[in-house]
């Protein structure tokens, strides 16, 4: 049975990752270690790191999100493109893999940025599981040979144009039917910013996504939507 602070609901995604009150919290699969200052907290033997959505566009959505689904099944192999300081993966580890990666999950951290992978290196030498790959996300051979079968579960955050033909090349390359796909779109990056968004939901339509939800990230993620599909 979950504990209950007093006072705040608690709403669960998992056992390792909840809401408590207007606050989401990962399981720390690093007891003691917190990678940006986030607070610490200890229910019973268990120590659970807040997840800030100001930093974080998956933790907005699942803030935001009114439906399920956006995280993947602990001991999931995960493609993340665009994974910029790791801050969104190293919860992301907590719920998919786990203190010393004991549930055998995997992320396959991709991003362009020398420095943001040697950060991601660093991290995952105490979190086993994080696989970064420095690679563009728009050249798939750089990234199937660190993949032996296409993913569940699929996550885009690449700040350029052409944002939505990339994740649907990645979808065909790398996600399996059914899977989850989920593009954080922000429409600055686009030409047609004001169209951005309307453009989007009709070429994943056109491309075959079923569109779960479309959540606007505005309070925390100013000009990002979270399309969430299933491939």
């Amino acid at each position: 049975m979950q504990e209950k602070a007093r006072g705040e609901p608690l709403r669960s995604f998992s056992d390792r990752v909840e809401i408590q009150g207007r606050s989401l919290w990962s399981r720390n699969a690093v007891k003691g270690f917190s990678l940006r200052g986030e607070r610490l907290k200890k229910k019973g033997r268990k120590e659970w790191r807040q997840w800030n959505p100001r930093s974080s566009k998956l933790g907005a959505g699942l803030l935001k999100a009114s439906q399920s689904g956006l995280l993947p099944e602990p001991g999931s192999t995960c493609l993340y493109l665009g994974s910029g300081h790791g801050t969104t993966i190293s919860h992301l580890h907590d719920h998919v893999c786990g203190s010393k990666n004991h549930l055998e999950g995997a992320i396959i951290s991709v991003d362009i940025s020398s420095r943001c992978i040697r950060e991601m290196i660093r991290l995952s030498r105490t979190r086993p599981g994080i696989i970064p790959v420095l690679a563009d996300c728009r050249q798939s051979e750089h990234i199937t040979p660190f993949l032996p079968k296409k993913v569940p579960w699929l996550f885009q955050d690449v700040s350029q144009t052409g944002q939505v033909e990339m994740f649907i090349e990645a979808c065909n390359h790398f996600l399996a039917p059914n899977g989850t796909g989920l593009l954080s779109l922000k429409s600055a990056s686009e030409r047609d910013t004001r169209g951005a968004f309307d453009y989007a939901e009709g070429a994943l339509s056109d491309a075959g996504f079923t569109l779960v939800e479309k959540i606007d990230l505005a309070g925390w993620e100013d000009q990002h939507v979270l399309f969430h599909v299933v491939y």
